[in-house]
């Protein structure tokens, strides 16, 4: 019973794979939507459309916890997934769904990790930096003395957050944009590391190719020579008889 159902979460995953992808893509248009027409009239639609994503990714999670066979295991491999549905006014984690696109584009470099890497590195930096922007807009234009008042503040405050750069003219002063910046302050840190990790292995990569193309011409002269003297040697009988 509980391998059948672990074939049947196998199986779900993959059928609603792209649904819940494309999910992910219409709550992050709805998302940004709702932050750029603040107090639209599209603002009540929007909100509607935002629950109604999280109550589909709700029911997707509920579905798969039913279904595997380690629950506990299930929901420590799933901390986004469990964040996104226990803490739906975090709406901005359901779009980490979004890194399934990524993995799919991934399947090309699937022999060359180091580009794999990168393509990850790429798409997961575009996403937080985005949806970071787009949080701390969120919690922060309509605080009192707030710096971060307009998606350029936003933006120009996730980029020097996330390098750890932090010039300090922009700056959270609310819980909410505070718990952003924290979070963000981490994953920078985090990606930077991934990064750094990439250019060490591309650069040992390429001083180990420097070596091993030494190492094969050593050889090739040593057997050079050894063939000049046998030539030597062969052309020294020759004479000699």
């Amino acid at each position: 019973m509980l391998l059948a159902n672990e074939a049947r979460l196998e199986r779900w995953e993959r059928k609603v794979e792209w649904p819940l992808t494309a999910l992910a893509v219409v709550f992050l248009a709805a998302y940004a939507w709702q932050v750029f027409d603040d107090h639209g009239a599209m603002h009540f639609p929007l909100e509607i459309a935002l629950w109604l994503v999280w109550a589909l990714f709700a029911a997707d999670f509920a579905t798969r916890l039913t279904l595997a066979q380690n629950k506990v295991k299930f929901l420590k491999t799933h901390i986004f997934d469990l964040a996104a549905v226990v803490l739906p006014m975090v709406r901005q984690l359901r779009v980490l769904r979004l890194i399934t696109v990524i993995t799919l584009l991934n399947k090309k470099f699937q022999d060359k990790i180091r580009q794999r890497v990168s393509i990850y590195v790429a798409g997961v930096t575009v996403i937080v930096v985005f949806c970071a922007s787009l949080a701390v807009l969120d919690a922060e234009r309509h605080a009192e003395n707030a710096s971060i008042t307009t998606f350029g503040d936003a933006l120009w405050w996730t980029l020097t957050t996330m390098s750890t750069v932090g010039y300090g003219d922009r700056y959270p002063v609310t819980g909410e944009g505070r718990l952003v910046a924290g979070l963000l302050m981490v994953g920078g840190i985090a990606l930077l590391g991934v990064i750094t990790g990439t250019i060490a292995s591309w650069l040992v990569e390429k001083l180990r190719g420097v070596e091993e193309a030494e190492l094969e011409t050593a050889q090739e002269l040593r057997n050079l020579r050894a063939e000049i003297a046998e030539l030597r040697a062969e052309l020294g009988a020759r004479n000699s008889g």
